[in-house]
């Protein structure tokens, strides 16, 4: 059984905590800690988890085989730099560190280490549809792929979500998908600004993200957040013979009076829960089978950063940015095809 730390009880902490002592196997939760000890405590409670009083604690406990940072972004690059000074495997949820520097930090130490204990939690790879999308295109039924049309709509976002939030809290799961889709690194971000939604206020809402890969495939990201009718993720590959579309992710389609009804997630928990499961069972598994961690690496975390950091230029300056990337050590080589 894989003694897991947890740094971070906040809703997605709690929901990990859940998820590792409920519904995937092979794991148990065994020391957390939170800057509001009040809600650490209660979390620890409810799994019979120990309370520490530091992320550094949770890592040096003997009893934590592997560590999850779910804590505030700022704090990610200590935890996991941490976490890898030990030898202990690391699950970060996104960023992997807020700046491409720190990113680079934690891949140096990693590269120090020897081998692979990161991975970031980008759970869109994780997702069926997504998956099937990819097993289409990667074989070949469509010929070619040319370009592809995405879509991620959130009901609303809160009052602190910032310009800036489009890109690095919203699209960078799409900028991840479309590394992981083609298996390509991305060459330059635009954006585009079309009317602004009323539903926003002050926000920039909606805004249209494009993406040039480095084999030439273009992708369109309509980012809309705060579109009121539901959380909506689209996606669409355009290839040489054929399209290959997600499906929609419902249990049931309704037909009455005269109407088509199909439901709409309410908001990202519900759309990716089974994608998050299956993420932290084969975190796990992976981690069972020797040792290993095979899902997004700290190279995915950095390129992510790398291409927000463009598309933020592009939102502020109205131009091409091209992404600049560090050279990619041996440890990542082929890291951005798996799993």
């Amino acid at each position: 059984m894989l003694g897991v730390g947890v740094i971070g009880t906040g809703m997605i902490g709690q929901d990990h905590i859940r998820r590792m002592s409920r519904v995937v196997s092979g794991a148990r939760v065994v020391a957390l800690t939170d800057t509001d000890t009040a809600v650490a405590g209660e979390v620890a409670a409810g799994v019979g988890a120990a309370v520490h009083a530091t992320g550094e604690d949770v890592i040096a406990d003997p009893r934590v085989d592997a560590v999850v940072v779910c804590s505030w972004g700022p704090s990610h690059e200590q935890y996991v730099l941490a976490s890898i000074a030990a030898g202990k495997p690391v699950f970060c949820e996104k960023p992997l560190a807020t700046t491409q520097q720190a990113c680079l930090r934690i891949v140096e130490a990693e590269v120090a280490h020897g081998s692979r204990l990161v991975q970031v939690g980008f759970m869109r790879r994780y997702d069926a549809a997504y998956r099937s999308l990819r097993a289409v295109t990667a074989g070949g039924e469509i010929g070619a792929a040319l370009m592809m049309h995405c879509a991620h709509r959130n009901p609303m976002v809160p009052g602190y979500y910032e310009k800036e939030s489009a890109i690095v809290d919203t699209a960078v799961h799409e900028i991840d998908m479309v590394r992981w889709m083609f298996g390509q690194e991305i060459a330059a971000a635009r954006v585009l600004v079309p009317r602004r939604s009323r539903n926003g206020g002050d926000l920039q809402d909606p805004l249209l993200l494009i993406l040039e890969t480095a084999g030439g495939v273009l992708v369109d990201v309509e980012i809309s957040v705060n579109i009121r009718y539901g959380y909506d993720i689209r996606g669409e590959v355009v290839g040489e013979h054929g399209t290959a579309t997600l499906a929609e992710p419902v249990p049931v389609t309704v037909r009455r009076a005269g109407f088509v009804a199909t439901p709409v997630p309410a908001d990202w928990r519900e759309r990716f829960v089974t994608a998050y499961d299956t993420e932290f069972q084969e975190w796990i598994d992976a981690l069972a089978d020797g040792g290993r961690t095979v899902g997004p690496s700290a190279w995915d975390g950095y390129a992510a950063a790398a291409v927000c950091d463009a598309g933020v230029a592009a939102l502020h300056t109205g131009d091409r940015v091209p992404v600049a990337l560090a050279d990619q050590p041996k440890l990542y080589r082929g890291a951005e095809v798996t799993p």
